[in-house]
């Protein structure tokens, strides 16, 4: 089902860029605060862990009902990548008509507290409004209060769903 690909979003301070392998090395040391997984779990992964998992993920996934987007996010005044935003589309399976896009982000530690998850999450979900993406979800553990922040700024509320342990945020695309 690859109905997106994936292309450079830019917002006010943010550019969006297509995840490569080589944003490996840099993203190794982005994501390398042990303190960042916290809530979405594992440990902070080596440069070769995240080249191999980088070459995994730009390959799409094995499941033709699925399309993989996935972003590094760059802060153009600092010239230096700052963290990740991802989508995962799927075909709604339960009677709907058109697509879900399962939405996820992580900044650095160093980037924290200045409104970038939020203004990247804020882009993604703008340019997912459109056919044949009819929702936006994601999942945030339930204390985790700044990522709740990023999912309600991006036009998420939550539901009463849970999921792994986490509350189902959910945004509905109106077609346009």
């Amino acid at each position: 089902m690859d109905i997106m690909t994936a292309r450079t979003i830019s917002t006010r301070r943010l550019d969006l860029l297509p995840l490569r392998v080589e944003h490996a090395e840099e993203m190794a040391v982005v994501l390398s605060d042990p303190a960042l997984h916290t809530f979405i779990g594992g440990t902070p992964e080596t440069a070769q862990a995240l080249r191999s998992r980088y070459q995994r993920m730009t390959a799409g996934s094995p499941d033709p009902a699925v399309t993989w987007l996935n972003w590094v996010i760059r802060l153009r005044d600092e010239s230096c990548l700052t963290g990740t935003v991802q989508a995962t589309i799927s075909l709604d399976g339960h009677g709907g008509i058109g697509a879900v896009a399962e939405i996820a982000w992580v900044v650095g530690t160093p980037w924290q507290g200045r409104g970038i998850a939020t203004e990247a999450a804020q882009g993604l979900a703008g340019w997912l409004s459109w056919p044949p993406v009819h929702a936006i979800i994601a999942h945030v553990h339930p204390e985790h209060r700044a990522s709740a922040a990023v999912a309600a700024a991006a036009g998420l509320t939550p539901t009463d769903a849970w999921h792994d342990g986490e509350i189902r945020w959910h945004r509905s695309v109106l077609p346009g």
